[in-house]
C-alpha cells in the first residue's frame, strides 16, 4: 500500500490564501568547491538539463566532471559573492518580499508566496510543504524563466510533481510556462535600456544574450530558442533599434554538443576586432543577476572583448525588484489566478462549522 505524506492538515474556518510558488534554478551554499560539487551533482544529474543515457552519462559526471569543474566554478562564484550569500538566492529572496508586499498591498491575505528552488536550497519541496502549513489549496506555479525550455521549465514542474507525488491532498495547480512576449515584460527590459543609457551613454550596439540550449534540444521541438527571438525583436522595436544596433547571442555553452548560435564570447571577440569599441549587454532571459550575469558576462566576457581590442563592455543589469518588473509579476500573477478569489470568512466558518458536525478535530 502506498504511503502519502499528512499534508492534509487544512484548518476550516481559517484564511486559505492563493499560493504563489516562486521557482528559479538555484545556487551552490558556500562559494567552495565542496557546496558546488554538491549542487552540481543535484543539476547536472537532472535528465532535463543532460540528456543523455544515465548509463553512459552518470559515470562521465562523477568520474570526471565532478572532480575537475567543481573548484574552477567555486573560484566564479568567489569573485561575485555578497556578505548575504549568493547574489542569486539574495535577489530572489528581494524579489519574493517585494512580490507579496505589492500582492498583499492589492488584496490583503489573498496570497501567500514562498521560494523554491529547483536545486539547491530552499528546496522546491520545501516551499510546497511551506505553503501547505499557510492552509493553502490552490497553487500558481511560477518559474522567472521568461523563456519555455524544457532544462528550465519543464524540470521545475518535475519537480513540483515529484513532490506532489508523495501528498494524499493535492492543491489545485496552474502553472506560467512562460511570459517572453508579455507587454509589460518587454516594457520593463526597455526601461532597464533607456535607464542605463541615460546615465551611462549609449553603446555603440546592444547585444542581447540568452542562455543556450544544445541545439539538438531545438531541433527536437524545444520552443526556447524561437521565444528568445520574439523577446529580443520586440525589445528591439519598443526601443526604436535599427537592424544594425542590436544583435542576439547565446551564451554558457557546456560540453561538445554544437549549442544555439551565435555564441556570445565568440561574437564579442569578433566585434571588437572589427572596431566596435563599446558594447552595452543585457540578458534577458534572467530575471535575477546571478553567476552567469555577473560574473560570466560582466567578468569573463568583458576581459575577452577588451583583449580583442575592445574598449568597454557595458553589463546593463537584470530585472531584479525593479518597481516595474515586480509590478509586472504581481500582473501576471492576478492574470493567471482569475476565478481563484479566495473563499469568504463567512464561508470558512460555515465550512469549519459544518466539519465539526462530522467528526473532524479542529
Amino acid at each position: 500500500m502506498a504511503s502519502y505524506l499528512g499534508t492534509a492538515s487544512f484548518k476550516h474556518g481559517a484564511p486559505a490564501p492563493i499560493g504563489i510558488l516562486l521557482c528559479n534554478l538555484g545556487t551552490p551554499e558556500a562559494p567552495t568547491a565542496g557546496a558546488v560539487r554538491t549542487y552540481l551533482a543535484e543539476f547536472l544529474a537532472d535528465p532535463r538539463v543532460v540528456e543523455l543515457p544515465r548509463v553512459l552519462w552518470m559515470p562521465i559526471l562523477h568520474g570526471i566532471i565532478l572532480n575537475v569543474r567543481p573548484r574552477r566554478s567555486a573560484h566564479a562564484y568567489a569573485k561575485i559573492w555578497t556578505e548575504a550569500g549568493s547574489p542569486l538566492l539574495v535577489n530572489a529572496r528581494a524579489q519574493q518580499a517585494a512580490l507579496a508586499e505589492a500582492l498583499e498591498t492589492g488584496a490583503p491575505g489573498h496570497y501567500k508566496v514562498a521560494l523554491g528552488m529547483r536545486y539547491g536550497q530552499p528546496s522546491i519541496a520545501s516551499a510546497l510543504r511551506e505553503l501547505a502549513a499557510a492552509n493553502v489549496r490552490k497553487v500558481l506555479v511560477l518559474p522567472l524563466y521568461p523563456q519555455y525550455s524544457a532544462p528550465s521549465t519543464a524540470s521545475v514542474i518535475d519537480a513540483v510533481t515529484a513532490e506532489l507525488h508523495r501528498w494524499r491532498w493535492v492543491p489545485a495547480l496552474r502553472t506560467v510556462m512562460d511570459y517572453h512576449a508579455e507587454d509589460a515584460y518587454i516594457e520593463a527590459l526597455a526601461n532597464s535600456v533607456r535607464e542605463y543609457r541615460a546615465t551611462h551613454g549609449s553603446g555603440e550596439r546592444l547585444l542581447i544574450s540568452f542562455h543556450g540550449i544544445p541545439r539538438r534540444y531545438f531541433l527536437a521541438g524545444d520552443p526556447y530558442f524561437c521565444q528568445c527571438q520574439a523577446t529580443a525583436r520586440l525589445l528591439a522595436e519598443r526601443l526604436g533599434l535599427s537592424k544594425d544596433q542590436w544583435l542576439i547571442t547565446f551564451q554558457s555553452r557546456f560540453g561538445r554538443d554544437k549549442w544555439l548560435e551565435p555564441y556570445t564570447d565568440i561574437t564579442l571577440q569578433q566585434l571588437a576586432r572589427e572596431g566596435t569599441g563599446t558594447i552595452d549587454v543585457l540578458c534577458p532571459g534572467f530575471a535575477a543577476d546571478c553567476l552567469e550575469t555577473l560574473e560570466e558576462i560582466a567578468v569573463q566576457n568583458r576581459e575577452l572583448f577588451e583583449a580583442a581590442g575592445g574598449k568597454d563592455l557595458r553589463y546593463i543589469p537584470a530585472l531584479n525588484v525593479r518597481p516595474d518588473h515586480i509590478a509586472f509579476l504581481q500582473g501576471l500573477v492576478a492574470q493567471h489566478t482569475v476565478g481563484w478569489t479566495p473563499p469568504s470568512l463567512a464561508s470558512r466558518v460555515d465550512a469549519a462549522t459544518h466539519a465539526r458536525a462530522m467528526g473532524a478535530a479542529l
